[in-house]
C-alpha cells in the first residue's frame, strides 16, 4: 500500500524549497496515539518537512509533530487523523498546507486553485511503530528515515535522503534528490526498484538472495558483493546479471552516485 503524490508538482509549488524553517517552533503541534494490530497499516503524508519512524516499546502507536516556521503561519497548516481500510484497522496521517487539499489512502489531493503558497512551515513527524506494523511514508521536502520496523516499508521523498531499515520486508524506498539507504531481513517475493536521480543507493539484502539484476548510473560506479552471471557486455556504468537462480527483478538505478549491493 503506498500513498501516491499524484499532483507532485503541484505539491512541490506549494512551498518554498530553498529556505527552511528554522524561525519559531511550536513543540505541541500535534499528539496522536491509539492501537493499531500487527499486519495493519499506519501511512502518513507529509509535503514540507522530515519523517521518523522508531520501535515502540509497546503496542501503542505514538504519532507527534513539531511545527517550524520563519515567516509563514503554522495555523493554516492542518494535521488530520483518521481511521481507514477494512473495518477502519489502518491509520492514516496527513498534513494539509491548503484549505482545500485533502488526503485520502489513494494519496495526497491540493486543491483545484493551484499557484503558490508562501506559507514556509515546516512539519517534522515522529511515529513510534509497534512489531509487525507496515508503515507507508512519503514527504515532498525532507528525509526520510525509518529504524526499527519489523514489517513491510515504503517511505519516498522527492528533497531528501531515504534511510530504511526492517528486520522483516521488504522495503521500498525512492527519492529524486538524496541518497538510499535501505536494509532488510526479508525481501519478499514481487520486483523490488530503487531510484534517484542525485545520491547513492545502497541495498543490504540476506545472503540467499536471488535476482535479475539491473544496476546503473551516469556518473558513480557499481559494486556488489554477490557473484554475478552478467549478461552481454560488461558495462562499468551498466550492467545486467543474475544473482543466484535469478527470477524477480532488481532494479537500481542513479544519475549522479554510485550503486552498491551488499550482502547482510
Amino acid at each position: 500500500m503506498q500513498l501516491v503524490l499524484r499532483t507532485a508538482l503541484a505539491a512541490m509549488l506549494l512551498l518554498p524549497v530553498a529556505a527552511r524553517a528554522q524561525g519559531q517552533t511550536d513543540p505541541k503541534a500535534f499528539r496522536w496515539t491509539g492501537t493499531v494490530v500487527a499486519g495493519r497499516w499506519v501511512q502518513l503524508q507529509n509535503i514540507n518537512g522530515s519523517i521518523h519512524v522508531e520501535a515502540a516499546t509497546g503496542n501503542t502507536v505514538e504519532v507527534t509533530a513539531i511545527k517550524r516556521w520563519r515567516r509563514g503561519d503554522p495555523d493554516q497548516v492542518r494535521i488530520t487523523a483518521e481511521r481507514v481500510g477494512p473495518n477502519d484497522g489502518d491509520l492514516l496521517i496527513c498534513a494539509l498546507w491548503r484549505d482545500d487539499a485533502t488526503c485520502d489512502e489513494s494519496g495526497y489531493h491540493s486543491g483545484k486553485r493551484g499557484g503558490s503558497n508562501r506559507n514556509d512551515t515546516e512539519v517534522e513527524f515522529t511515529v513510534k511503530l509497534p512489531k509487525g506494523v507496515h508503515v507507508d511514508v512519503n514527504t515532498v521536502n525532507g528525509s526520510v528515515r525509518v529504524a526499527g520496523a519489523t514489517a513491510e516499508v515504503e517511505a519516498s521523498t522527492v528533497n531528501g535522503g531515504v534511510s530504511a531499515v526492517s528486520s522483516a520486508g521488504p522495503v521500498a524506498a525512492s527519492t529524486v534528490n538524496g541518497n538510499i539507504d535501505v536494509r532488510m531481513g526479508e525481501t519478499g517475493s514481487g520486483d523490488l526498484d530503487y531510484s534517484t536521480v542525485n545520491g547513492t543507493i545502497r541495498l543490504i539484502v540476506p545472503s540467499g538472495f536471488s535476482a535479475d539484476v539491473e544496476m546503473s548510473t551516469i556518473n558513480g560506479g557499481l559494486d556488489s558483493d554477490f557473484p554475478m552471471t552478467v549478461q552481454g557486455r560488461v558495462n562499468p556504468r551498466h550492467m545486467r546479471a543474475t544473482i543466484g537462480k535469478g527470477g524477480r527483478k532488481l532494479r537500481l538505478k542513479t544519475v549522479n552516485g554510485s550503486v552498491e549491493l551488499r550482502r547482510a
